[in-house]
């Protein structure tokens, strides 16, 4: 039976630090090996005991004065110590000995940048790039794209993963890199074409076909971008990132049923995720389907219980079917979470006054007026809820609150007419008429909608038909 090679390794890994204690304490002049002072060195370093860390290094460049690995080692010990300027200087001796050593340029970067010195390691990357080929020029190239990125050079950063594809153009981190640099930098268009390079020499490459369909979703061409999901998952049948995203496509074009058929796909393929149930009932809700888009946001709220939208969201499944108290019971929990969302208020306003509780209603709306006084949603629900519950006076003061507070839009002109009518002031009710006939002629339709009733007031009739002569000459 074979021995245990883990077993192995790490006997032969005690046997080299029993050798490297008997050398430090001077018991022994055993000879240790340049790859053993590596090993021993990379052991310390693990277990972070940079003091022995440091040891084993000063002896191994002692006993190796011409090894430029182990001198490279030990500055990547004095890294870990944060000695940066004398990790430089022994980079510099390294480079002396070997400047072809890969890891000589990647700890000298780590160690201008921990300088705050960018500038020089970009200068450094950018003259060991032409240097290198192969892997070794891969590897450079991404510590350059990581040092473009912390300098904010976000369009270097796309150049270099574009220079690792056109050399490896199955190279799988570059491809799930790029992707996100592509969105960020808007350079869909480079991207589209870079991936169809790739996809035109190795077809079967399901990450550039991804790639192209993000692409083409970050220019909005959503039948492009859901045809290369398309081929994407019939490659790789379990790419859940591709369903993901074909049913954002889908949302987009408004195409709901294919929507839910792909986001349900990615609940088979991966662990069960809020924003896949969420978007699930967005699509019900836009379907009209409010038991089932009800039945998602809860799956939703399960998973993220503290988020108060998701119950508002459930209240308004509710408030489309007409179930008013269940819909209130849904903003009471999210309002024990944000009180003073507007929109919230908004909602458990129209409940109450659908039930007829006109007072409540009046709270709500004017919750709503008080958080955001120059939006003209509160205020019309408000006026329309006093006109309602007949109490003309406080409604016609609220009309004038709201006309200023929103600088004279013509909505509020119309609703008090609409309030003066009600109120037994046909006069002023007409002159007001009036001036919101002139101002936004378009909107007579909501004082109407306020009281279908007021078109049989004759003075009302008479002033449209002058009106529209007037309009028609």
């Amino acid at each position: 039976m074979q021995e245990n090679p883990y077993r192995e390794d790490s006997e032969l890994l005690q046997e080299l630090l029993r050798q490297f204690e008997n050398l430090k304490n001077g018991r022994s002049h055993s000879f240790i090996e340049e790859d053993s002072f590596e090993r021993i060195i990379g052991y310390f370093l693990e277990k972070e005991d940079l003091k022995m860390a440091m040891t084993a290094a000063e002896f191994a460049c002692e006993q190796y004065p011409y090894s430029a690995m182990l001198f490279i080692k030990k500055a990547d010990v004095l890294l870990s110590a944060r000695r940066y300027p004398e990790a430089l200087d022994v980079l510099e001796q390294a480079a002396l000995l070997d400047s072809t050593d890969i890891n000589l340029y990647i700890l000298k970067t780590e160690v201008y940048l921990a300088l705050d010195q960018q500038e020089k390691a970009v200068t450094l990357l950018e003259e060991a790039v032409s240097q290198f080929e192969g892997e070794e020029k891969m590897e450079l190239l991404f510590e350059l794209a990581d040092v473009y990125d912390d300098y904010e050079d976000f369009d270097k950063v796309f150049d270099c993963l574009k220079l690792i594809l056109e050399e490896d153009p199955n190279n799988e981190e570059a491809l799930y890199k790029i992707c996100f640099w592509t969105d960020f930098t808007g350079r869909n268009e480079e991207g589209i074409r870079l991936h169809q390079q790739i996809i035109d020499e190795y077809p079967y490459n399901e990450l550039a076909w991804f790639n192209l369909a993000a692409a083409y979703q970050g220019l909005k061409l959503y039948e492009k971008a859901i045809d290369a999901y398309k081929y994407a998952v019939t490659i790789e049948e379990k790419f859940d990132y591709a369903y993901r995203n074909m049913g954002d496509a889908y949302i987009r074009l408004r195409k709901y049923r294919e929507a839910i058929e792909a986001l349900e796909k990615v609940n088979e393929l991966a662990k069960p995720e809020d924003v896949i149930f969420e978007a699930i009932g967005y699509c019900y809700e836009k379907l009209k389907n409010p038991a089932q888009a009800r039945f998602y946001y809860r799956k939703a709220s399960h998973l993220r219980q503290e988020d108060s939208k998701l119950f508002y969201k459930i209240a308004c499944t509710y408030f489309n079917e007409g179930q008013w108290q269940a819909c209130i019971r849904q903003l009471e929990t999210a309002m024990k979470m944000q009180r003073n969302q507007p929109e919230y208020n908004l909602l458990a306003g129209e409940c109450k006054m659908q039930l007829g509780l006109y007072r409540e209603a009046i709270q709500y709306f004017s919750n709503v007026v008080r958080i955001r006084p120059r939006n003209s949603n509160g205020w019309e629900a408000l006026i329309r809820c006093l006109y309602q519950a007949r109490f003309f006076e406080e409604a016609l003061e609220q009309t004038d609150a709201a006309l200023k507070e929103t600088h004279q839009k013509p909505l509020f002109i119309y609703y008090r007419a609409a309030v003066l009518f009600a109120n037994g002031k046909p006069k002023e009710a007409l002159l007001q008429l009036e001036t919101a006939l002139q101002t936004a002629p378009k909107l007579l339709r909501k004082m109407v909608e306020l009281n279908p009733a007021i078109l049989q007031n004759q003075q009302l009739v008479d002033l449209l038909a002058k009106y529209k002569r007037n309009r028609s000459i």
